[in-house]
């Protein structure tokens, strides 16, 4: 141990490492990467002051058995970066990495529990789903893309209530969902799909996209509870609003022959738009989604069969073409009720 000069004890790097535990390597390797300050003796080896050398490697080997980076721990140790928030940057770090191997976990498992017909194919969807949050965030974009015309904030209401989270220790039926949702979405045809079925008929015509469709979605909350109660769809006054705010937005008014309209090209039965929600409303624990209050109002708007009938006479002495669906497949959870 040698005087520093100004009251304050040198010592060598061998005599530093034994009152630390660090290893001299290690010592070396701090210094030369500027974590820990040294001076040259006369003899021109590595010194250093006793006090502030040893607080600074017991800092450095707590903060290191913590996991957090050199880079992190030289922020801390320059006073760019208090310990609690090194601390609380490491914590949201090992956050995401934990969910990140959940989510492998998952898929892993899912490929084993996969039956042997089925296990190449599931493979492949999974394999191509392995990052949750870009899964998810491609899911966001789909739809930040079919509702341009929304604000931010109308967007991001949608995004929370229509679109899971990824949970924080997903099961396997919950990485296949999310897989095959992404899976979906990616399909570049839904898209005009989806679009058909928000817009519906001329949707040139329309005036306010975004103030059409929040129209229709206060429809659709008030549909929600008919749907999770199994209640058979109807032309009552859930549909007379859902047909009057899509008139509304093409400045015409609710008549047979509109009604018919709404129906023509309808992409309502497209069994990717069933396959979505019905996924959707699985990561949602079974929830009624807005996916299936559109499929019941589909549904009544169809009506029984010679309800049907009497559209597309409508259709046809106006020299239109129809496409209304028949045998209706229905979107409704549960059974219904009369």
């Amino acid at each position: 141990m040698l005087d520093g000069g100004s009251g304050s004890a040198m010592v060598s790097i061998g005599e530093l490492a034994r009152a630390t535990g660090v290893p001299v390597r290690t010592i070396r390797y701090y210094c030369d990467e500027g974590i820990v300050q040294a001076q040259r003796s006369a003899g021109g080896h590595r010194v250093f002051d006793a006090e502030s050398a040893t607080r600074q490697l017991v800092l450095v080997r707590r903060l290191r058995a913590l996991g957090l980076g050199l880079e992190a721990i030289v922020e801390v140790l320059r006073g760019q970066r208090s310990i609690a928030e090194a601390v609380a940057a490491e914590s949201v770090r090992l956050d995401l990495e934990l969910r990140t191997l959940a989510w492998r976990r998952a898929s892993l498992r899912a490929v084993e529990a996969a039956t042997p017909a089925e296990r190449e194919a599931r493979l492949g969807l999974l394999a191509a789903a392995q990052d949750g949050h870009a899964v998810r965030d491609c899911v966001v974009q789909f739809w930040r893309r079919m509702l341009s015309p929304l604000t931010p904030r109308d967007l991001d209401t949608f995004v929370c209530g229509n679109i899971p989270e990824l949970p924080a220790d997903p099961s396997v039926s919950d990485v296949v969902a999310y897989a095959e949702l992404a899976a979906l979405v990616g399909d570049a045809t839904l898209y005009g799909a989806v679009g058909r079925q928000l817009w519906r008929t001329r949707p040139e015509a329309i005036r306010d996209r975004r103030a059409l469709f929040l129209g229709v979605g206060e429809v659709l909350v008030d549909v929600l509870p008919l749907v999770a109660t199994g209640t058979r769809p109807d032309a009552g006054v859930q549909l007379d609003r859902f047909v009057d705010v899509h008139a509304g937005a093409r400045a015409e008014r609710d008549s047979p022959r509109f009604r018919a309209e709404l129906l023509v090209g309808a992409t309502d039965t497209d069994q990717r738009i069933h396959r979505y929600w019905t996924l959707t409303a699985q990561l949602f624990g079974g929830t009624a989604t807005v996916g299936h209050a559109h499929g019941w109002l589909f549904d009544a708007l169809c009506g029984p069969a010679a309800d049907r009938h009497e559209l597309e006479r409508v259709l046809y002495s106006g020299g239109v073409v129809p496409a209304i669906p028949q045998g209706v497949q229905r979107c409704t959870n549960g059974p219904t009720k009369t």
